[in-house]
């Protein structure tokens, strides 16, 4: 991926010397224009072409505060209930996510939604234990996580 950005900023300098034009624009014209280069070349490259990777990192910016806003207004509900109703509780999550940044990148998204708390990960990293604010039911709270959080980060990753 890194040398895919390289060969794109390489290309837009190149096309503002074609053009004799050192602007913005020139650049930015530039930039796509080797963007769609390297689109056409993509099954000469090993990688994925970098732009997936640049679509993933936003979608789960975009999960990440849906999810965070869609917590606080369960949270507020709870906690202006006349009657606290609530089932807490901490589960075992199964993760799928290996490498060291993929479960600390998991485990800070559930931390920093409201409601929710990674309490420690498994010796073996194949868990993820979570302190659940409100968990009637423990296998939801397992296929939502695994279902957003987890699945958006293995598409930034992998």
């Amino acid at each position: 991926m890194p040398i895919q950005i390289i060969i794109n900023l390489i290309i837009a300098v190149l096309w503002m010397f074609l053009f004799e034009s050192y602007s913005f624009s020139t650049f930015f014209v530039g930039y796509l224009f080797g963007i769609g280069l390297l689109l056409l070349m993509e099954r000469f490259i090993p990688d994925r072409f970098y732009f997936y990777r640049i679509w993933s990192i936003c979608k789960l910016l975009f999960l990440f505060i849906k999810e965070l806003i869609m917590a606080n207004v369960q949270v507020v509900k709870l906690v202006y209930s006349p009657k606290l109703n609530m089932q807490p509780g901490i589960i075992a999550v199964p993760i799928e996510v290996r490498t060291n940044w993929e479960i600390t990148m998991l485990a800070n998204l559930i931390t920093l939604t409201p409601g929710t708390l990674s309490v420690s990960v498994a010796p073996d990293n194949m868990h993820i234990y979570i302190h659940a604010m409100d968990a009637p039911d423990a296998d939801e709270v397992i296929k939502e996580i695994k279902g957003t959080f987890e699945k958006a980060i293995m598409e930034v990753t992998r």
